[in-house]
C-alpha cells in the first residue's frame, strides 16, 4: 500500500506524515528540498525530489500508488492563483484518469461548494470536480479556517490588533490544522470507503472575529482590538504591500464569495474536532510573545 504525502513539511503535511510513520507506514514523500525533513525521518520514508508545480514530475511520481494526499501549493500571492492551481493538479488530475493513482484525499476548504465566485477557493472546486470525473475514489476534505492564518499578522497581533474583512459578529468554523492532519492520516489508512465523497472539518466551534479577539486578549495576556476593514480597504493593503492584481482578487474573493456561505456539511460528530483556539494560542502564540 504505497501511500504519497505532498507538503510534508507543512502545517497539515508534517502531521500527516509523522502519523503514518507511527502506524508503522512508509510513505512516498513529494518535496522540493529534502533537507527540510529531519534526518530521522529521510531514513524512514521514499523520497522524490521535485517541484509540485512541475505536473511531468507529479505525474511521474504518483503513478502506481495506491493513495495520494494532495495539498495545492499554490501561495495566494501569485498573479494567477487558480490558473497556477488547476496546472498544478494537472499531473495528479491524469494520473487519476489513467487509472495509475486508485484514491485521493484532497486538501480542500469550505467554500469550494460554490463551485465558481468564491476568488482562490474556486481552484479547489476545479479539482474536486476533476478528480470526480475520473474512476479513482476521491474524498475532498472542505476544512473551515486555519488557526494558523493568525501567524500571518504577528506585527498586527504585537500591536493589540487583529484585522479582518469578514463581519466580526459572522460566525466561521476554525480548525487546527493538525487535527486536519490527524483526519487525514485516519481516512489514508482506512481502505474501507469508495465513491466520490466530501467531509467537513469545522474544529470545535464557529467562532466570530468579536469571540477570536476575546480569546487572544486573554490567552496573550494583553488587549487585542478587532479592527474591520471592508473589501476595497483590504484591496488596498494588498496593493501597497505589492501583491499583484490577480492575487489581490484571489484573495479578496475567498472573503466576498464566502460571506454568506452556510457550510455544506452540518456541523456533527464526524466532522467537529478537538483542539480549540484557546489551547492552540497558548501552545503556538503565548511563547513568541512572552520572549519578545
Amino acid at each position: 500500500m504505497t501511500i504519497v504525502v505532498t507538503t510534508p513539511t507543512g502545517h497539515v503535511g508534517s502531521r500527516v506524515l509523522r502519523l503514518l510513520l507511527q502506524a508503522g507506514v512508509r510513505p512516498r514523500v513529494l518535496v522540493r528540498d529534502p533537507a527540510r525533513l529531519d534526518a530521522a525521518t529521510r531514513e524512514r520514508v521514499e523520497v522524490r525530489r521535485g517541484d509540485l508545480t512541475d505536473a511531468a514530475f507529479v505525474r511521474e511520481a504518483t503513478a502506481g500508488t495506491r493513495t495520494v494526499f494532495w495539498v495545492d501549493p499554490t501561495p495566494h500571492t501569485v498573479e494567477d492563483p487558480v490558473g497556477t492551481s488547476r496546472r498544478t493538479a494537472s499531473g495528479l488530475v491524469e494520473a487519476a484518469r489513467a487509472g495509475d493513482v486508485a484514491r485521493v484525499v484532497l486538501l480542500s476548504s469550505v467554500g469550494a461548494e460554490r463551485r465558481r465566485g468564491a476568488g482562490h477557493i474556486d481552484a479547489l472546486a476545479w479539482i474536486e470536480e476533476r478528480l470526480d470525473a475520473t474512476a479513482a475514489d476521491t474524498l475532498h476534505l472542505r476544512c473551515g479556517h486555519f488557526f494558523t492564518n493568525l501567524l500571518m499578522d504577528l506585527d498586527g497581533l504585537a500591536r493589540g490588533e487583529l484585522t479582518t474583512s469578514v463581519p466580526p459578529d459572522r460566525p466561521l468554523p476554525w480548525v487546527d490544522p493538525r487535527d486536519v492532519g490527524e483526519v487525514v492520516a485516519a481516512r489514508l489508512l482506512n481502505d474501507g470507503w469508495k465513491g466520490h465523497l466530501v467531509q467537513a472539518v469545522h474544529g470545535p466551534e464557529d467562532l466570530t472575529y468579536e469571540q477570536v479577539a476575546r480569546i487572544l486578549t486573554e490567552v496573550l495576556d494583553r488587549p487585542v482590538r478587532l479592527r474591520a476593514v471592508g473589501d476595497d480597504d483590504l484591496r488596498a493593503a494588498l496593493r501597497s504591500a505589492g501583491l499583484p492584481p490577480g492575487a489581490v482578487e484571489g484573495i479578496v474573493g475567498m472573503t466576498a464569495g464566502t460571506r454568506d456561505l452556510v457550510p455544506e456539511q452540518p456541523r456533527d460528530v464526524v466532522t467537529t474536532t478537538p483542539t480549540t483556539l484557546a489551547a492552540w494560542a497558548y501552545d503556538r502564540l503565548r511563547p513568541a510573545f512572552l520572549s519578545g
